[in-house]
């Protein structure tokens, strides 16, 4: 297939496909965030107001990012059995996740109306808009939420979604049109050119100016530039090309960024469910080449270990890949020689730490973002590298398991709380603080020392 170019792009190729809903009465409704860019052309395509419909994952208490319902505005709850069997979460747990992202309901849909009522549903067709679907428990939760509020007519329209999930889906949805259904879905972001993280204050602007039917501006490409690393112009790159880490018969696709004189390389190892694209750890790459480091970003599993489920929670496999990786550069002649430091988020901050404790390790620094150290379990205690551990301030459950694993690390070392953020930093302004504090991290450790003896 040919890959969207953004979410614009998707966004008017779905709406030549929904042009058979013109005059049906349409209100199209987006996902925020990423949802909203889609759904703006397809609205204004078809000349329908647009809004949104907020509904928010439930995480696996000790792995959140692990989806194990979804709930929306209107009391809507989706619950996956299978998951909760799974991972043991009890009722209480659930409860108290629930009660967390139902205040969340309520603050987003504020933020991003604003003092405007919702658009009534009640008798119209309702065009449920997302960038894509893996799995469907959040849509599904807003198609069941737009059935609550009395839509005569539901369609969902997605760029692109596994076969799996629009299965799923038709049981809440009178039509769905996708554009594209890969039997290999892998990630949304896969499927885009460009996947770059739509910011709440452009999801509040689009929405603000489809309601004056003023035209909708294109999203910028990234969230305003940490202040540590734009003090001076962005440094100049000299490589930036995608790169295979070949290590016996494994081939692991990743990017390889080199900023002119940089001094030292950063390694990004990914959580559960994400990859090489994801558009938060795009984001803090660019910062720290702007700050004058090079950077690796790379998928520790290949295409087909990810849908293993128990290799993507194997610490052990993904610090291996991720020495592996280490390895790798030291036949890279324009990095081979500069000081390594590792950026782990989620379940890759445990690898990280997994891998950094080797006494054979080339790593000068480590940094974890909503971070799980502690499954990185006695090997804490061996880690030399400086480590810095960031966590969002109400990301209650995680903060404590930082704090648990700081007391066992024998390293130097400093937890930075982010004010207000959760555990992915989507608040305005956390994203941008978790850069800023890696940039001064890697570059005291790296920049001032040249890497550990192998």
């Amino acid at each position: 297939m040919e890959l969207f170019r953004d979410r614009r792009d998707a966004g008017k190729r779905l709406a030549a496909r929904l042009e058979h809903l013109r005059g049906t009465d349409p209100v199209v409704l987006g996902l925020p965030r990423g949802g909203v860019p889609v759904a703006a052309e397809v609205a204004r395509a078809l000349g329908a107001p647009l809004d949104v419909i907020v509904v928010r994952k439930l995480g696996v208490p000790f792995q959140p990012e692990l989806g194990m319902g979804a709930i929306g505005e209107g009391g809507v709850r989706v619950l996956n059995e299978q998951v909760i069997r799974l991972t043991g979460a009890t009722a209480d747990e659930i409860a108290g996740v629930e009660e967390r992202e139902r205040a969340e309901v309520t603050r987003r849909a504020r933020l991003f109306r604003g003092d405007r009522p919702s658009v009534p549903l009640a008798g119209r067709t309702v065009i449920v808009v997302d960038d894509g679907i893996a799995t469907g428990g959040t849509a599904r939760a807003a198609l069941q939420v737009a059935r609550g509020h009395g839509a005569a007519r539901i369609v969902l329209a997605v760029p692109v979604a596994s076969p799996d999930a629009i299965q799923l889906l038709s049981a809440d949805a009178d039509e769905i049109i996708c554009l594209e259904t890969p039997q290999t879905l892998w990630a949304i972001g896969r499927w885009y050119e460009d996947f770059t993280q739509t910011r709440d204050d452009e999801v509040v602007g689009m929405l603000a100016q489809a309601a004056a039917n003023e035209p909708v501006p294109a999203t910028a490409t990234f969230d305003d530039p940490p202040a540590a690393v734009t003090e001076d112009p962005p440094t100049a790159i000299v490589a930036d090309e995608e790169v295979q880490i070949h290590a016996g018969s494994l081939a692991l696709a990743g990017r390889l960024t080199v900023p002119a004189d940089a001094i030292g390389i950063v390694l990004f190892a990914h959580g559960s469910g994400s990859s090489r694209h994801s558009p938060r750890n795009r984001y803090v790459a660019q910062a720290l080449n702007n700050g004058g480091l090079a950077t690796l970003l790379f998928d520790l599993l290949t295409t087909d270990e990810e849908v293993e489920r128990e290799k993507v929670f194997d610490v052990a496999l993904l610090a291996e890949r991720l020495a592996l990786a280490t390895a790798w550069l030291g036949g890279r002649a324009e990095v081979a020689d500069l000081p390594v430091g590792y950026f782990g988020a989620s379940t890759g901050a445990a690898a990280a730490l997994w891998a950094a404790a080797d006494p054979t390790a080339r790593v000068g620094a480590v940094v974890s973002r909503g971070g799980r150290p502690d499954l990185a379990g006695s090997r804490l205690s061996e880690v030399r590298a400086p480590t810095l551990l960031i966590v969002g301030g109400h990301d209650d459950v995680v903060l404590e398991l930082n704090r648990e694993a700081a007391r066992q690390l024998r390293c130097e070392h400093r937890i930075d709380v982010v004010p207000g953020a959760t555990h992915l930093f989507e608040e305005r302004g956390a994203l941008g603080a978790v850069a800023d504090l890696a940039c001064r991290w890697f570059a005291q450790h790296l920049g001032a020392a040249a890497p550990p003896a192998a």
